[in-house]
């Protein structure tokens, strides 16, 4: 019961995390095409709460990868490792009764 609650709240947890970071790329790519001017100062105040909510999680793996130049893949190696993580929690909860 207490592992299966625990389980759901890691779920809701990740889930927002994921959000985030899709978020921050989408006003990112709409800052680089200068689809959106990045002097507008509402969504550039959002790009930066979010970028400092997802900073501890992704300056990590920022230093382990190589360098890839102009194109940072460190918010999809955290997508793919919550959501690595969420299927194993899942697992466990599920062969845990």
């Amino acid at each position: 019961m207490v592992l299966d609650t625990f389980v759901q709240i890691l779920d809701v947890l990740i889930n927002v995390i994921v959000m985030l970071v899709i978020v921050q790329f989408v006003i990112g790519l709409l800052f680089s095409f200068n689809v959106i001017n990045s002097g507008n100062d509402f969504l550039m105040q959002i790009y930066r709460s979010i970028d400092a909510l997802l900073r501890p999680a992704l300056d990590p793996i920022r230093r382990a990868m190589p360098a890839t130049g102009a194109i940072d893949f460190s918010p999809m190696v955290l997508i793919i490792g919550l959501t690595i993580l969420q299927i194993v929690f899942g697992n466990l909860a599920a062969a845990y009764y």
